[in-house]
């Protein structure tokens, strides 16, 4: 028996000094948002599960703050997050590391205001109520445009929505004008028209992005799963940046998006065409992931979170935000290695 106990032990502390892959682990769960991307196409195809033979608990997420609070608790490993949340969680303390770039935001985000108000230009938007979901990339993008244009987040009333809430106090009347995505975006133009865009802000200086992130630890011990996941991802993105045309209203992939986040596949096209989905080569480049501290979201993410911080939205900011930036799994994509 004593030397039962003695292999015993001597197992158990294998299996903690080496963890075991990410296939015999009990679960993994994966977060994405409701947001239009060929990535959305791979993940209703079950092309994730075939390219890593991994066993996936998909979780839907309304908002990136929900990701990020979900991943500081340990429920989701890996997930899709905007710039603005991502820069928030890194605030916070949390030992995160952005690995993909799904898409520049570009135009595909607006700030919306009802037909029939009497808004027609940003300084009109005193004592209105704007909707956003708070600690989003458009909540950091509406409060950018109000500084841009004068005016304080005190002098606006920021209600804060996920969107299927905007959806319904949009129908309902209950507020003005709201700063979203589509799907949501395109129902509410219904009867609204786009005051400005996250084109435009980024235009400005001040650009945003969705991007994946993914536990450093875990990342870490399976770098081979996270090899073939972003592959599979750079993949479905190739599809769409190589034929577009193929994405169009009645195709599978339109079809596939729609299915999985909600709205009509006539939108998807028009959606697509809005965003900038970054290569393999551009992913690790100083544009982006590459370059450490100086790279393009690293820099981005610095510019966000000083500009929460100004806000009083975040505490404190970390030193360094290339350490949260790690080109390593694009490049092993890059290099065939996997």
């Amino acid at each position: 028996m004593k030397n039962l106990l003695c292999m015993a032990a001597l197992l158990m502390g294998l299996i903690f000094a080496f963890p075991l892959p990410m296939e015999a682990q009990d679960r993994l769960t994966i977060g994405y948002q409701l947001v239009y991307n060929p990535w959305k196409v791979a993940i209703s195809e079950g092309a994730v599960e075939q390219a890593t033979q991994a066993s996936i608990n998909w979780r839907q997420f309304d908002s990136g703050a929900g990701v990020v609070n979900a991943m500081a608790s340990g429920a989701v490993q890996v997930a899709m997050a905007g710039s603005s949340p991502i820069a928030a969680g890194l605030s916070r303390g949390l030992d995160l590391e952005l690995v993909w770039i799904f898409e520049d935001i570009a135009a595909a985000e607006a700030l919306v205001v009802r037909n029939g108000t009497d808004i027609v230009a940003p300084q009109d938007l005193v004592g209105k109520k704007i909707a956003v979901p708070v600690a989003s990339t458009t909540h950091f993008h509406v409060l950018f445009a109000l500084e841009q244009f004068g005016l304080s987040a005190d002098q606006v009333e920021i209600v804060n929505l996920q969107p299927p809430g905007i959806i319904e106090a949009w129908n309902a009347g209950g507020i003005d004008a709201a700063f979203i995505w589509d799907p949501v975006l395109g129902e509410i133009k219904k009867s609204g028209k786009v005051l400005i865009t996250s084109g435009l802000l980024s235009s400005w200086g001040k650009a945003t992005f969705d991007g994946m992130v993914v536990d450093r630890s875990f990342a870490e011990d399976n770098a081979g799963f996270m090899c073939k996941l972003i592959k599979s991802i750079s993949e479905a993105d190739e599809s769409y940046r190589s034929n577009p045309g193929a994405w169009g209203p009645e195709s599978g992939p339109a079809q596939a998006i729609a299915e999985l986040v909600g709205g009509e596949a006539a939108n998807v096209p028009i959606v697509l065409d809005l965003y900038d989905f970054p290569t393999l080569d551009q992913q690790v480049s100083t544009q982006w992931l590459g370059g450490g501290g100086s790279g393009g979201a690293a820099r981005a993410l610095r510019f966000t979170a000083e500009f929460l911080k100004a806000q009083g939205k975040v505490r404190s900011l970390p030193e360094d935000f290339g350490r949260f930036v790690n080109p390593a799994y694009a490049e092993m994509v890059l290099n065939g290695a996997c």
